[in-house]
């Protein structure tokens, strides 16, 4: 059951990832300029606070992270974020293959 959660969390952040890539198309037809959203000013502008919260419990724990991972991470299109968490959450809890010559009961 948990399987099948994290792997529909894992589709519904790939069709975010395709919606943003659909958004960002939209925006490069109507006027000519390739512009990505980036993964921090979209964070930004849906909770601001929550960004700068994680940013102070990061920098407290472990300040490497946030310049080496985290800045790189933020940086990032939305649609490349979104996609590739959301295969990589399809791939690690996708169904178990069935064992041969044995059954499950």
């Amino acid at each position: 059951m948990i399987r099948g959660f994290f792997r529909l969390i894992g589709l519904l952040l790939l069709a975010g990832g395709f919606i943003f890539m659909v958004y960002d198309g939209a925006r490069f037809v109507a006027d000519q300029t390739l512009r990505f959203t980036r993964f921090g000013q979209f964070w930004n502008d849906v909770h601001q606070s929550s960004q700068l919260a994680f940013r102070t419990w990061i920098e407290g724990n472990a300040p490497w992270l946030w310049n080496s991972v985290m800045k790189v991470l933020l940086d990032q299109p939305v649609f490349a974020v979104l996609g590739v968490v959301g295969i990589l959450l399809m791939i690690l809890f996708r169904p178990r293959k069935p064992l041969i010559g044995y059954s499950r009961d």
